[in-house]
């Protein structure tokens, strides 16, 4: 794989994950590093924020509801979903990667990993019903 030139955006970018937790879809990004850089597009935001994606320097989290969220903590953790107001929360627990050794038990295949959201409501929306 080509090496990539250095970005001052991307680098922006990066920054500005890894100093939220709240992971913040495209727009959201876009909104913040757009007054860092005002002539910044949401297309290169968007592209970049795939890029670090693919490139594993950042988590896309994609929710079934056609929003992407992303994270800087590219460390193993866990998600919450509410199905409320959509937030997407780190979900403090211990570590249940025992589940690839489950899962491997009748699979034929080779699992690697897994992905795990939980959903529900967050606390706020719990208060709220």
């Amino acid at each position: 794989m080509a090496t990539q030139k250095f970005s001052r955006q991307r680098e922006a970018i990066k920054e500005y994950l890894a100093s939220t937790t709240c992971h913040p879809t495209a727009d959201t990004v876009y909104l913040n590093i757009k007054k860092e850089y005002p002539n910044i597009s949401l297309g290169t935001v968007y592209r970049n924020l795939n890029l670090l994606a693919e490139q594993g320097e950042i988590l896309k989290i994609s929710c079934g509801d056609g929003s992407d969220h992303f994270d800087g903590n590219v460390h193993p953790h866990y998600h919450f979903l509410c199905k409320h107001c959509g937030s997407v929360l780190d979900l403090r627990m211990e570590s249940i990667d025992h589940i690839n050794t489950i899962a491997s038990a009748s699979f034929p295949g080779q699992i690697d990993g897994h992905t795990v959201y939980f959903y529900g409501l967050c606390e706020d929306c719990k208060l709220q019903n």
